[in-house]
Parts: C-alpha cells; structure tokens; sequence
C-alpha cells in the first residue's frame, strides 16, 4: 500500500468537499476544481478529512492510491492557499511584458515570442526581468511555468536566460579562459 495514500487529508475551514459517486468537487476562497476519481479508487469524507481507499488490491490500484491523495492534496492546497511560480530572466535586451491577455518575451530571437495567458491563470511582470504566474490549478500553474521557461533555458556559460526564482544556473568555464 502506498505510504503517502494512507495519510488522511485535513480540510480547513474555509473549504467544503463534495463527493458525488466517482466525481469529486472542492470550493474555497480562491475558488472551486474538481476531478474524476478512477473507478479502482473510492474517497470519503469523514470528520473533517478525506480518506483515499483502494477499492481492490492490483498493481494499477496500488498505482493510483498515492497518486489520487496527491492531486486531492493539491486541490485542497490550491483553493485555499493558492500556487506561484515566479521567473526571472536574464541577459542584455531580455525582457517580459504583458498586453491584453497574452505574454510577450524578447530573449534574443529576431522575433518576439508570444504566449496566450490560460483562463484560470493571473499572469504579473512587476518589471521587465520578473515575471510572476498564480493560480489554483497546481498542474496548469506549473505547466505553463515551464513552457515560458523552455522558450530560452539559461545556459551555463553566461547565465543568460529563463530561471526559476531561487534556481541556480551550474556555470562552465569558456575554451577560451582554459588556455
């Protein structure tokens, strides 16, 4: 059995759990999510906290006990407390901006890249080298996170690029220093 599906997630007051057959729903402050739950796994809610259970013991079902705890924790996290990934980009003409509801980066491509903002998602530039992404969905926060940071991925050898705030670029030394 899995260690981390055991574990029993606790409410907080400000959320209410829904549980309707195979289909689960939470609502917070920030908001409201809700998932399918796979048929080899049955949720309750019992005082105060959820409980994931396997229905039968298969490899699968075993599979996707921890894995049901962790996106329910996720929910519950989500629209209490809420995600944030934040960016930072570095290198000389390097900047973020937002117009309208799309996100645009000049990292040293002839062009501009554009990335439509998703519906759920609160997108921030406080300044043209931070850029900062909230949302209740730790999947969609996450997902678009990496997306923007694949643009241009720092690179070892001058640091310029996109980072995780906090992420620590592992330096190269150049050919021509060596000599």
């Amino acid at each position: 059995m899995s260690r981390i599906g055991k574990k029993p997630i606790q409410i907080p007051d400000k959320v209410k759990v829904s549980i309707n057959g195979q289909q689960i729903e939470i609502e917070g402050p920030l908001g409201k999510l809700e998932m399918p739950v796979r048929p080899e796994i049955s949720v309750e809610n019992k005082d105060g906290q959820i409980l994931v259970v396997p229905k039968i013991e298969t490899r699968q079902a075993r599979a996707f006990h921890g894995l049901t705890r962790a996106l329910i924790n996720n929910m519950v996290v989500g629209v209490s407390q809420g995600y944030e990934k934040k960016l930072e980009i570095f290198g000389t003409g390097y900047l973020a901006a937002i117009q309208g509801n799309v996100l645009q980066l000049r990292v040293g491509f002839a062009n501009e890249v554009h990335y439509p903002i998703p519906d759920g998602l609160d997108v921030k530039c406080r300044d043209q080298q931070h850029v900062e992404i909230k949302g209740i969905d730790k999947q969609r926060v996450t997902q678009f996170a990496a997306t923007v940071r694949a643009v241009r991925t720092a690179e070892p050898y001058l640091g310029k690029g996109i980072k995780y705030e906090g992420e620590v670029i592992r330096r190269k030394e150049s050919k021509a220093q060596k000599k």
